[in-house]
């Protein structure tokens, strides 16, 4: 059942991205950002949360997962911290993947040189 609600979850991200692509004028990386700052507010205020208890992978892989990392992020250093975790928090909380991203897409341009067409 978990995989079940992650596959549905998760595709329901996908198909909003895809409804909101073909049937208004957003450009893909306004469509990204919104869902990045959907995810911040909604784990502000606590409602992303469950839903990534429910629907695990489904959740937290796209990039409202990333925004609620952020978020989380933010509010635990906030807690622990005092002000100075507004600034920090989040980079804190999202280094791992960011870093992975970063040395993978390094790798990647490494390995695979684009050509000129």
């Amino acid at each position: 059942m978990e995989y079940l609600f992650a596959f549905v979850v998760g595709g329901a991200f996908c198909a909003l991205a895809q409804i909101l692509i073909d049937k208004t004028r957003l450009s893909p990386a306004r469509i990204l950002t919104a869902y990045v700052v959907a995810g911040v507010i909604l784990g502000g205020v606590g409602l992303y949360g469950p839903l990534v208890g429910i629907a695990g992978g489904g959740a937290s892989t796209p990039l409202t997962g990333f925004g609620y990392l952020i978020a989380e992020g933010t509010k635990k250093a906030v807690d622990s911290d005092g002000a100075v975790g507004i600034l920090k928090g989040g980079i804190t909380a999202a280094a791992g993947g960011i870093t992975a991203a970063l040395l993978l897409g390094m790798l990647a341009s490494l390995v695979f040189r684009s050509k000129m067409k």
